[in-house]
């Protein structure tokens, strides 16, 4: 059955930055996997049987508290991630959502973005996810290589994956899938040819991240007993500057570190993250910066699944912590978020969350060193800021 709110869904365009500090959206955490990948850190729980009911009666619960600690707000992005989202049921994706509509003002062209994995099972819940209201869809494929998907632990086989791919582009608006690479062996000309294939798919944004190790994960237990190597960092450094040629071939832009987009085609909710904006984060581990009563406040929910769901139906909230964030910390929040994006940041805006300016001393060591450029209010990293972006950071901030 259709979402009430389905109808006056429409694709979103991608946010002005002037409208960063007004926007709002919703985070929704589904915490639960078929299984566990090597390389993943994020809160994520192999789980045969889940209680979808339950669930979204929770899911509601809790933003129905948030919607207290907000006050009145549009949504502009609403945006389920996990785990794995793609198996929850669509009745249960439409329930959130309804629940969201009920709750806040919802924008006309709002984006409803859902993560998915393109095994079979769940793609023939594509259809369900767009009559719920779903009018983005982003697919963790990984890799158009059997063996590659073997060794990054994924269910799925590259048939699979372009299958999933075009029913995908036929059901949603709008569609972005997600690769990995600098893997173990890769050289350029086999990621060129990987990521050409991608893109011939017609897709009009792409998240494309290199390996890492990630503390606690299987992957990091592996490569410290020496089980495989990662490209070194001139090596990936390369990977990387060809990933962006290669995409700009395709008329798809980097305007964030691992995101490429054509022109409008950018994720507005992630756009919402980097532009340090205010969004309400519901379900196990999720996080949240919302302003209540003039103050902004850091949330973050329990990532234990029955400890979250055990609080939730108690009290009508899994939060673990709700917390001030100083004024200091807002703004090197703030700058640490919006280096990553190719508009950059308002140096204006960081001093009036700052309460100062940053150190002109170090503003000229970071453009001197080709690391940052400045243009009236806006500061951007240049490309090869983008590649050592902890290190502009700690320079400017210090």
């Amino acid at each position: 059955m259709a979402s009430p709110i389905a109808p006056m869904l429409s694709p979103s365009l991608s946010m002005p930055a002037s409208k960063a500090e007004t926007a709002f959206g919703v985070y929704v955490h589904w915490p639960f996997c078929q299984s566990k990948c090597p390389y993943c850190d994020f809160n994520s729980h192999v789980v045969a049987n889940v209680d979808q009911v339950r669930w979204a009666a929770a899911l509601k619960r809790e933003l129905q508290t948030m919607r207290v600690m907000t006050g009145p707000k549009t949504v502009s992005s609403i945006f389920f991630g996990g785990g794995t989202p793609s198996l929850m049921q669509p009745r249960t994706v439409a329930a959130v959502i309804d629940e969201i509509a009920a709750l806040w003002s919802v924008a006309p062209d709002v984006e409803i973005s859902l993560e998915a994995n393109p095994t079979s099972v769940e793609a023939e819940n594509f259809r369900g996810y767009r009559s719920a209201g779903v009018n983005r869809l982003s697919l963790g494929v990984q890799s158009l290589d059997d063996a590659q998907l073997k060794f990054l632990g994924r269910l799925h086989t590259a048939d699979e994956a372009t299958q999933a791919i075009a029913l995908a582009r036929a059901t949603f608006p709008r569609l972005s899938f997600d690769l990995i690479y600098a893997r173990p062996g890769q050289t350029g000309a086999s990621w060129a040819a990987e990521l050409r294939r991608a893109l011939d798919h017609a897709v009009d944004h792409l998240s494309l991240y290199q390996l890492t190790i990630e503390e606690g994960t299987a992957f990091a237990r592996l490569y410290e007993k020496g089980a495989f190597r990662l490209p070194d960092e001139d090596a990936a450094a390369d990977l990387y500057g060809l990933t962006g040629e290669i995409c700009g071939e395709f008329g798809l832009s980097a305007y964030e570190v691992s995101n490429y987009a054509k022109p409008g085609a950018a994720c507005r909710h992630n756009l919402l993250y980097w532009r340090y904006g205010d969004y309400a984060g519901v379900g196990p581990g999720a996080h949240g910066r919302i302003v209540k009563n003039g103050r902004r406040l850091a949330t973050a929910t329990y990532k234990t699944p029955g400890r979250w769901i055990e609080d939730v139906e108690r009290q009508g909230h899994g939060l673990e912590t709700c917390e001030d964030i100083p004024a200091q910390s807002q703004a090197d929040e703030m700058m640490l978020m919006g280096l990553r994006v190719s508009e950059g940041v308002s140096l204006s805006r960081f001093e009036r969350l700052a309460g100062h300016a940053l150190d002109a001393s170090r503003l000229d060591e970071a453009e001197r060193q080709g690391l940052v450029t400045r243009d009236g209010d806006r500061l951007t990293a240049t490309p090869q800021g983008r590649l050592v972006l902890n290190g502009v950071l700690a320079l400017l901030l210090a």
